[in-house]
């Protein structure tokens, strides 16, 4: 019998095709380019320049969150506030303005720096206390937009000023201005996940924290970190978020953490931490905000469409995983 025919067909398969062919995001795009031919297919719509530039636009307000997201559940963590977050950060952009009278750079910084303490304190009960990041941000979610409740008492902010209104509903060079801003967020956060020693922490975190601290790594302190980064990317969210809806309300926010979990997990990034990459996540935001706006297009109702994504969702992962089984030999 030759080598080659006692070499199992996973090695054979590692030694014929690039590495990039291979990889869970490769597979995951592949899966959203079929999906978004079939929906093209149906609707002439869906694949215009304008509807996509569009779905750019209605994506990065969870995009902006899911990036950090990707660093705290590769630590192994998570943080199911964020969505409460942007309710605050919202309300107390609207108030320090009209309210309290700050002007707008300042009630804008005011929002930003609300949305980072609000992840410091989660980080910081987290790392000092040691409570799981599961049931610390639980109640924190529920703190924080019962805060956000409690001081705008079901009243709305209206009335910013034209110029205020440009990085959620104006383009720049044809692309809206919101879009940018999650891009340069993208590459900032991918280098620093692949490239830097923060992100090998990152990684050694996950996949055992134990061996990090005996190693002499700063575990606390980058946990710390992406929370509070999280928090602060929550709090830049609900200022572009304002800025596109005109309007200041309580309940925004809601929902988004479950987008936001999504879009990580379906990437690429292990719930159990020390897996994932930026590209993967973004991939993950690709196919939901696309699979939304394809079949509302073609006409599924909204509750149908919860199901199709929840379906598409399983059916991407479940492939995915054995495509990565069937790669490792497993």
């Amino acid at each position: 019998m030759s080598a080659m025919s006692e070499i199992p067909l996973p090695q054979i398969a590692k030694r014929v095709m690039p590495w990039w062919l291979l990889r869970h995001e490769t597979m995951l795009a592949v899966i959203l380019l079929i999906a978004l031919i079939g929906l093209g297919a149906l609707n002439n719509r869906f694949l215009t320049l304008d509807n996509l530039l569009n779905q750019g636009r209605l994506t990065t307000e969870v995009g902006l969150i899911a990036l950090p997201m990707t660093f705290i559940i590769i630590t192994g963590g998570i943080d199911l506030s964020v969505g409460s977050i942007v309710g605050l950060c919202a309300i107390l952009l609207g108030y320090s303005w009209k309210t309290f009278g700050f002007p707008l750079p300042l009630a804008i910084c005011f929002s930003l720096s609300v949305g980072a303490a609000a992840g410091f304190v989660n980080g910081l009960v987290i790392t000092k206390v040691k409570v799981p990041p599961l049931i610390m941000t639980i109640a924190t979610l529920a703190l924080y937009r019962g805060l956000a409740e409690g001081i705008s008492q079901a009243r709305s902010v209206r009335g910013y000023p034209e110029w205020f209104y440009f990085i959620g509903q104006e383009n720049l060079f044809g692309v809206p201005a919101q879009l940018w801003l999650l891009l340069i967020a993208i590459v900032a956060t991918a280098i620093v996940l692949d490239r830097t020693t923060f992100g090998r922490t990152l990684y050694a975190i996950g996949n055992n924290e134990t061996a990090a601290r005996f190693s002499g790594l700063p575990v606390d302190r980058v946990k710390l970190i992406v929370y509070t980064l999280s928090g602060l990317m929550a709090g830049l969210s609900a200022c572009v978020l304002v800025s596109r809806v005109t309007t200041t309300r309580s309940d925004m926010g809601i929902g988004y953490e479950l987008d936001v979990i999504a879009a990580v997990v379906l990437g690429g990034t292990s719930i159990f931490g020390g897996v994932g990459t930026i590209w993967g996540t973004v991939v993950g935001l690709a196919m939901i905000q696309l699979l939304k706006n394809g079949l509302a297009l073609t006409g599924v109702k909204g509750d149908a469409t919860i199901v199709v994504i929840g379906t598409v969702l399983i059916l991407s992962t479940l492939v995915a995983s054995s495509l990565q089984r069937r790669r490792e030999g497993v």
